[in-house]
């Protein structure tokens, strides 16, 4: 069975790492960095199958593929300082580094692929994109809720681009409960039936050719709520601005 070593511990290493083994009948063997000494720790403690190496030189050492979850401005000094071998699959989880930087950091290992995976890997629960497709990275990612192929290096930073939208989301709902509360429904109501109220919409993006057109189209009536408030929305210039933002984020990770 193929081991795994985890450079960085942070979130998505935590997710990564409860997703392969959380209730998993053959659990891979798992070397984490000893970094984050805490997580770690808790991790390993949790998990029979995971161990934290005393470095991160150990980590590299006993695994055949190296997943690397650390922060971008990490990331380089980091793996300088580390001997690979050129049987070691790398798969990598940082933001902004094209696949040419990491080869000549990770080299004499050539066998690399670029990722963006999301907390929900912890309960299995989304596609994970990839780049390059390799073996190493679809095979740890198909046991992750899967893996969405993607041949190109600019497609691939553009959805690295749009994972970034996530915190707007949220802030989005969480000015909509804010409107509420300042009207009188107490704070924690308005946030509740603001989650309920999205949360219960979930359940149409399940299906893989999701067309959001479609959808919104559906819960627009002609003259109604929805309506005049997606209109609004528009004539602020709402929707160009998450173009342009894009645009500025994707900016950002290709001037690496």
């Amino acid at each position: 069975m193929t081991s795994y070593g985890v450079l960085g511990v942070g979130s998505i290493a935590t997710a990564i790492v409860t997703g392969l083994c959380d209730g998993a009948a053959e659990p891979p063997s798992i070397m984490l960095s000893p970094r984050n000494a805490e997580r770690a720790a808790e991790l390993a403690a949790r998990f029979p199958s995971v161990r934290v190496a005393t470095d991160n030189q150990q980590v590299v050492d006993r695994s055949d593929v190296v997943v690397v979850c650390l922060l971008p401005n990490h990331a380089a000094e980091v793996l300088a300082g580390l001997q690979f071998r050129a049987d070691h699959a790398v798969v990598s989880a940082i933001a902004g580094f094209p696949v040419g930087q990491l080869a000549g950091l990770v080299d004499p290992a050539t066998d690399i692929a670029r990722s963006i995976p999301l907390p929900a890997v912890a309960t299995r629960g989304s596609l994970t994109p990839v780049h390059p497709a390799t073996p190493a990275a679809t095979g740890l990612y198909d046991r992750l809720g899967g893996s969405m192929e993607i041949d190109d290096e600019l497609a691939f930073e553009s959805v690295s681009a749009a994972s970034g939208t996530v915190a707007a989301y949220f802030r989005y709902l969480g000015t909509i409960a804010g409107w509420l509360s300042d009207r009188g429904v107490p704070s924690a109501a308005a946030r509740r039936y603001v989650a309920d109220t999205f949360a219960a919409l979930s359940g149409e993006l399940e299906s893989p050719g999701a067309d959001f057109a479609a959808l919104a189209q559906a819960h627009t009536t002609p003259g109604g709520l929805n309506e005049q408030f997606a209109r609004h929305l528009e004539a602020a210039g709402t929707y160009d601005a998450v173009q342009t933002g894009l645009d500025a984020v994707l900016a950002r990770i290709t001037r690496r």
